[in-house]
């Protein structure tokens, strides 16, 4: 089973803080919720993967919050 993206990559975007990661995913996982709930229920994709997607482009800079 392959896991995209990598979580060793996310943590290290986190600056190895694992607490950091997971609480940027889960606002942002929030923020997805509320704005695009259409594209959501379309989607084969949750809140939470399109979250970890963003960091793991770069889209979202954990050192930001």
């Amino acid at each position: 089973m392959m896991i995209e993206p990598p979580i060793d990559e996310l943590v290290r975007k986190a600056n190895g803080n694992r607490y950091v990661l997971c609480t940027i995913i889960t606002k942002r996982a929030k923020e997805i919720e509320t704005v695009r709930r259409a594209e959501l229920a379309e989607s084969d994709k949750k809140s939470i993967s399109l979250a970890c997607e963003e960091i793991f482009q770069g889209k979202i800079v954990p050192s930001a919050f």
